[in-house]
């Protein structure tokens, strides 16, 4: 963990927005240098919280089967040094066995996400909602996929300040705009005090005191890669996230991101501030970028 990947952290007047754009040549699925590592967390979640970290409802092996259906091949030739498929199997550098794609003890979304770094969660049309149908998520950011599962799209973002009133029916009518083949991105963005992937618990006790002193090692920006791409033959919306973290020193480092930094939180709401981790280091996050803001100048 070094430089962050992403920093979706602007100056202005707080607003929630959707913030999606086109993926056009982006890739659908990031592979980067710690590929080999985030797969083997991923098989050690699922043996030893398995309940927690994959989740499917009746009725959804179509629209999961189709997903893996898709990604295989995308990566292959996306990735044709990385992803290598004879047969059933998948050769993926780094890992050490090859995965089945045909594995009768996994359901096919299960398959799929052992194939890549993001996490996937597939959404499918029912009644005129959109609910979440099947999912793995190894690498929660403070959120419990048993809670999610089978539920529409207002109940799963409930717990995001303003989402009712701001986007819920934006969200809604988004879904049922997208396009095949037209896929779509965004960041979101917290600080947490654990570099973990695996954060299912809302925000651990801290019993050394964070200051203005030691936050710049103590806290992390963790952001959220996301996509959403339509699944062209049953429907569905598959919901991708990849996970970055960075401490929070390295993450200001570049000119100009401790003042973005600095703007941002002091315009956010005190709901969104819990939200996103900032309420209980507000004081000593302020005093830290304050410190650094004069040398960019």
């Amino acid at each position: 963990m070094s430089a962050a990947p992403y920093f979706p952290i602007e100056a202005g007047p707080h607003r929630l927005t959707m913030g999606l754009a086109q993926l056009k040549d982006k890739p659908w699925f990031e592979v980067g240098h710690d590929v080999a590592a985030d797969l083997d967390e991923k098989d050690r979640l699922l043996k030893t919280h398995r309940d927690k970290v994959v989740a499917t409802v009746p009725g959804s092996v179509d629209g999961q089967q189709e997903v893996l259906d898709l990604m295989t091949p995308y990566l292959t030739e996306r990735y044709p040094d990385r992803y290598r498929q004879d047969g059933d199997m998948m050769h993926i550098g780094g890992l050490a066995a090859p995965r089945n794609l045909n594995d009768p003890d996994r359901a096919p979304l299960e398959t799929a996400a052992r194939l890549v770094q993001e996490d996937l969660c597939l959404m499918e049309p029912n009644d005129g909602q959109y609910i979440l149908t099947a999912a793995l998520v190894c690498f929660p950011t403070r959120w419990s996929l048993a809670q999610k599962i089978g539920r529409p799209l207002g109940p799963i973002h409930a717990p995001v300040p303003g989402y009712e009133a701001e986007l819920d029916h934006s969200m809604e009518a988004y879904f049922q705009r997208i396009q095949p083949g037209k896929p779509t991105w965004r960041i979101n963005w917290s600080l947490v005090e654990d570099p973990a992937l695996y954060l299912p618990r809302k925000r651990p006790p801290i019993e050394d005191p964070i200051t203005a002193d030691n936050i710049g090692d103590r806290l992390w920006l963790r952001t959220e890669r996301q996509t959403l791409a339509r699944m062209p033959k049953t429907g569905g919306v598959l919901f991708t996230i990849r996970i970055h973290r960075t401490s929070l020193r390295e993450a200001i480092a570049p000119a100009g991101h401790a003042q973005r930094m600095l703007d941002a939180i002091e315009a956010m709401p005190e709901a969104m501030r819990r939200y996103k981790g900032i309420d209980r280091h507000y004081a000593a996050l302020v005093g830290y970028l304050g410190r650094r803001v004069p040398c960019e100048l």
